[in-house]
């Protein structure tokens, strides 16, 4: 450990004071001391509230499974757990109604639906890469995945195949056919894109190659255009609030064999990204946090830039610029040339010691966090990058792991104690909630009624909210197979009632609702078949893994009005509180022995694919090839979901210690396997007991049922810690 700072009752770590003091802090018109005086003073008035509302998480858990217990042998009474959750303070009644009145949200938050990243922050070449991905290739984009098959000779290769080609631009054709339609036939029977000046505007024509012209059946669908030399080199179309691009380049081998030169579509695809401080992060101690924050910094400064080898080439990655279109009417029209940026602090349970106490103590991490990020994001608001993320001088900070109002409660009154030492105007910062913990589902709209004047983002994580209902319900017994867990009424009803709330509280045209990850960055054409329900859920926005997953996932929605249909949606029956409350537990079902060791097989197989990346190598997010060998982006949600998954069936006894033990053996060999051609990977078998990452693994089924709320962060930074001394 480095060498501390002292002011006032804080002890600093050198790297990270030196980090606000040299590269923060310059601009803001703040100093550094006085940002960690102002720190002290926050620390000093939330420290010990934030360490009861902790302790009041462990006593509700308490009197809940000693209610389950006294009732182990009975069938779950719902209406008397109601009534008991009531009782102890868990469920909260709900006041009357009322409307989320945010002021000063960006366009991409309250009007535009579309898809949203998120991408770990330490990684400065992910962190640009997410940013950027405000507007991807639709042709690159299908070339690459499985939405186009390989039958006919149109396989993927190192090199361009126009067998391929011809299938990407047939697709797209079909997209832009349905999407932005031609008053008469088809994009593929264009041979020429020209512009007819009528009533002192453009509009654009399509020359058919029977020499007949048609234009747009929507003619305000065409909203700008790029030129050179009197030619047309892009027309910028507009469609549900979302823009597509199709360039042209009659000069560049796929315009040259385009009857209309068309060399490329781009879709608006992330609209929005969550730059993550916390589950896709492994950042467990002072310098991991330095390089969080400095990336974050650097950002919002726009002075953020790496190099990286990529196809034999050296990349240096850096922001993109904004894009410029003439419109119609010969004005001029700039849009964004990367994502509005969110930024995700960790939640109320976690604590660092990038920042000590005189006593010692570490300080919680979200209160850091909240902090840091938001002293960063002060120079978007001072136009001090050459690039601007919040045009409404607002900055987003999506809290996780909420477990209802009283949370919520002090995380608002924190802002507002960072706004004034910062010199913010109120309700600067805004928060975005995550509903993934049954606490905060089951009393949402109170958690929104608190925050209703920041709210700008309300969500479903259904892999940390899967492993709090295990958690939570870990004495009311065994649960059925993990799978099997989505098509449970208490999910449906988890999916649905946050859509519900959302509109209750007239989310629509103020915040998101947001809808979870898709988790197979490979299974692409799966994806663009099923992720289609999320807009048709009522979610404005939905996660995606990837830049490419993005660009797919926009064309989810050209296809729905996310708008109009909420307001269908707005007609429905609020989803059952008693689904909700409702575990997903196996009751009479009887597994068979072949079934058991399958589930153990995968859920073993998993954790220890992330685990070992996790503790050795410090990555926090990473596509980790399944038991099947299909790649699955894992985070901590996911490992929370398998770890609690096994403690609940040892728990139960529907597996034993040795049983758990021989899995996770035998799952270490084929995971050392699929990892035999990283160079930095060390192998957890044979020596099973020299493993710092296998006993990690081991220790979050072991431990599982002890485990606050199941979270993985207690077993996962100190085993990190522990690979970090030792090479040292």
């Amino acid at each position: 450990m480095g060498n501390r700072i002292a002011i006032g009752n804080l002890r600093i770590d050198e790297d990270l004071y030196a980090l606000v003091r040299d590269e923060i802090a310059p601009g803001t018109g703040i100093e550094a001391d006085a940002f960690w005086k102002a720190f002290d003073d926050i620390v000093a008035a939330f420290g010990a509230e934030n360490r009861s509302l902790l302790e009041k998480r462990d006593s509700l858990q308490q009197q809940i499974d000693a209610w389950h217990l006294a009732r182990k042998d009975e069938q779950l009474d719902g209406e008397a757990y109601a009534a008991f959750l009531t009782d102890i303070g868990y469920l909260l009644p709900e006041g009357r109604d009322f409307t989320v009145i945010t002021e000063d949200v960006d366009v991409e938050i309250a009007f535009m639906a579309g898809p949203q990243l998120v991408v770990p922050v330490d990684n400065a070449r992910y962190a640009l890469n997410a940013a950027n991905a405000r507007w991807g290739s639709l042709y690159d984009a299908l070339y690459g995945t499985d939405v186009i098959d390989e039958s006919d000779g149109a396989t993927r290769s190192t090199t361009y195949n126009p067998i391929r080609g011809k299938k990407v631009i047939e697709y797209t054709e079909r997209f832009l056919d349905e999407m932005v339609a031609l008053e008469t036939g088809s994009y593929a029977d264009v041979k020429l894109f020209t512009l007819n000046a009528e009533h002192n505007e453009q509009q654009l024509l399509a020359i058919r190659k029977d020499g007949s012209a048609t234009g747009l059946a929507n003619p305000t669908k065409f909203v700008g255009f790029t030129q050179a030399d009197d030619e047309l080199t892009a027309i910028l179309l507009q469609n549900h609030g979302m823009h597509i691009e199709i360039r042209i380049d009659r000069e560049h081998p796929v315009g040259k064999a385009h009857p209309a030169g068309v060399v490329d579509v781009i879709l608006e695809s992330a609209i929005t990204t969550i730059q993550d401080c916390e589950d896709s992060v492994a950042a467990v101690d002072a310098a991991d946090k330095v390089r969080v924050y400095r990336n974050w910094n650097g950002i919002m400064k726009g002075t953020l830039e790496t190099t990286f080898e990529k196809n034999g080439e050296m990349v240096t990655r850096r922001l993109a610029p904004d894009k410029t279109f003439t419109t119609p009417d010969g004005s001029t029209l700039t849009l964004p040339g990367r994502s509005l940026l969110l930024i995700r602090n960790v939640g109320l349970h976690m604590y660092t010691d990038a920042v000590l106490t005189q006593e010692g103590e570490e300080v919680p991490e979200g209160i850091l966090d909240a902090m840091v990020t938001t002293f960063a994001a002060v120079h978007d608001l001072r136009g001090n990058s050459a690039y601007t993320n919040s045009k409404m001088g607002s900055i987003y900070i999506v809290k996780p792991k909420f477990h209802g109002p009283e949370e919520v409660d002090m995380t608002i009154r924190m802002f507002e104690w960072i706004e004034s030492a910062l010199r913010l105007q109120t309700n600067t910062i805004k928060i975005g909630i995550m509903d993934e913990e049954r606490r905060t589902t089951v009393n949402l709209k109170e958690a929104i009624r608190i925050a209703r004047e920041r709210l700008v983002f309300i969500n479903t994580g259904f892999l940390d909210r899967t492993g709090d209902e295990i958690h939570t319900s870990m004495e009311a017994g065994p649960m059925i197979p993990k799978m099997d867990i989505r098509n449970e009424p208490w999910m449906i009803a988890y999916e649905d009632w946050n859509v519900d709330i959302g509109i209750e509280t007239a989310l629509l045209g103020t915040a998101q609702i947001g809808k979870g990850m898709w988790t197979k960055p490979d299974k692409m054409a799966e994806m663009v078949e099923t992720k289609v329900n999320h807009p048709l859920a009522g979610a404005t926005t939905a996660w995606v893994p990837s830049p490419t997953a993005a660009t797919l996932h926009a064309m989810h929605y050209h296809r729905v009005d996310v708008a109009n249909w909420i307001k269908e949606l707005s007609a429905r029956q609020r989803a059952s509180l008693a689904d909700l409350l409702t575990p997903p537990l196996l009751k009479e079902r009887e597994l068979q022995p072949d079934e058991i060791q399958r589930e153990l097989d995968n859920n073993a197989q998993g954790i220890l694919g992330y685990v070992v990346r996790w503790v050795d190598q410090g990555i926090g997010c990473s596509k980790i090839p399944d038991i099947n060998n299909v790649g699955l982006m894992e985070d901590r949600a996911t490992l929370r979901i398998s770890s609690q998954h096994i403690a609940n069936w040892l728990h139960h006894g529907i597996v034993s210690e040795a049983q758990v033990t021989e899995t996770f053996q035998r799952m270490a060999k084929i995971v050392d396997e699929q990892n035999a051609g990283d160079p930095n990977y060390r192998n957890m078998s044979p020596n099973y007991d020299e493993s710092i990452a296998f006993q990690a693994a081991l220790d979050l089924v072991f431990k599982g049922c002890e485990l606050p709320n199941g979270y993985t962060e207690f077993v996962l930074h100190p085993r990190r810690r522990e690979v970090k001394a030792g090479s040292e």
